[in-house]
C-alpha cells in the first residue's frame, strides 16, 4: 500500500492545534501544576481555570470583525440602489450585484440570487438576512420587502439612506474598537506579568511559596486564584462590543 502524504492549509492547522488545547489543555495544566508544586487542589483549580477562561475569552476573538460587515453592507446596498435604475425590476437589480458584491456578503448575495429564481422573494431575503447576521442587513432586507410586496415608492433614496447609515455605524465600530484595544492589551500585560512572576518564584524560590504548602494554604492560594481569573473574564468583558437584537428571522415552512 503507498504511502499517501497529508497536507494541512494553515487555516486547518490553526483549527487542530486550537481543539488540542482545549481538550488537552485542562488536563496538561493540572499534571503540570502538580509536578511542580505538588498541591492537589491548587492544581485542581490550576486546570479548570485554564480550561474555563480561553474559552469565555475567546468568544470575542472568535468574532467576524463587524466593521467591514457593515461597510461591506453599504456597498452593496449602493450597487442594488445604483442597479435599480436600469433593471427591470427588483429581482433583475439583484442578480446583477450577485457577481460584484463585496467579498464578507458575496456567499450571501449569490444564494439569494439563486433563490429568488426559484421562489419567493421575501423568503430569499430573510434567508440572506439570517446568512449575513447583521442588524443593518435586517433594515435593508425588511426594505426591500416592504419594496416587493407594497411596491414602496422612493426604494433608491431609502436605500441610499441606508447606507449612509452602515457607514456611519462601522466608523463607530472603528472608534469604539480602538478605544478598547488598551483594555485587550491591559488583560494581556497583566496576564503575562503575573503568569511569569509565579513560574520565576516556582522556579527559583520555591521557599517564599511554603507558606501555602499546607491545606489552608491551598484553600486561600485557590481562591486568590478565581478571584484573578474572574477578574479577567471582566476585563475582556469591557473589551466586547454588543450588537444590537435582530428583528427579522427566516420563516420556518414545515414540509408534510
Amino acid at each position: 500500500m503507498p504511502f499517501k502524504l497529508v497536507t494541512f492549509s494553515r487555516s486547518e492547522s490553526k483549527q487542530r492545534l486550537q481543539s488540542l488545547v482545549k481538550y488537552l489543555g485542562a488536563p496538561l495544566a493540572t499534571v503540570f501544576a502538580f509536578l511542580a508544586t505538588n498541591w492537589l487542589l491548587v492544581s485542581v483549580v490550576i486546570g479548570i481555570i485554564f480550561g474555563i477562561v480561553p474559552a469565555l475569552t475567546s468568544k470575542n476573538r472568535l468574532r467576524r470583525d463587524e466593521r467591514g460587515m457593515a461597510e461591506a453592507i453599504a456597498t452593496w446596498t449602493e450597487q442594488l440602489r445604483d442597479t435599480l435604475a436600469g433593471a427591470h425590476g427588483l429581482e433583475q437589480a439583484i442578480v446583477a450585484t450577485s457577481s460584484h458584491a463585496p467579498a464578507p456578503v458575496a456567499s450571501a448575495v449569490g444564494r439569494l440570487s439563486v433563490q429568488i429564481k426559484y421562489g419567493k422573494l421575501s423568503d430569499g431575503l430573510r434567508r440572506f438576512a439570517d446568512d449575513v447576521d447583521h442588524p443593518i442587513s435586517d433594515f435593508v432586507s425588511a426594505a426591500l420587502i416592504t419594496a416587493s410586496e407594497y411596491q414602496a415608492r422612493d426604494l433608491g433614496q431609502l436605500l441610499g439612506h441606508l447606507a449612509q447609515c452602515a457607514r456611519d455605524e462601522g466608523r463607530m465600530r472603528t472608534r469604539i474598537w480602538v478605544g478598547r484595544a488598551r483594555t485587550r492589551s491591559s488583560v494581556r500585560i497583566i496576564s503575562f506579568v503575573v503568569i511569569g512572576f509565579v513560574l520565576a518564584l516556582i522556579l527559583f524560590n520555591r521557599g517564599y511559596l511554603g507558606v501555602y504548602a499546607s491545606v489552608e494554604g491551598q484553600i486561600i492560594l485557590s481562591v486568590i486564584l478565581v478571584l484573578f481569573a474572574a477578574a479577567l473574564i471582566l476585563l475582556d468583558q469591557f473589551s466586547r462590543i454588543d450588537s444590537p437584537q435582530r428583528f427579522i428571522r427566516r420563516r420556518e415552512i414545515g414540509m408534510s
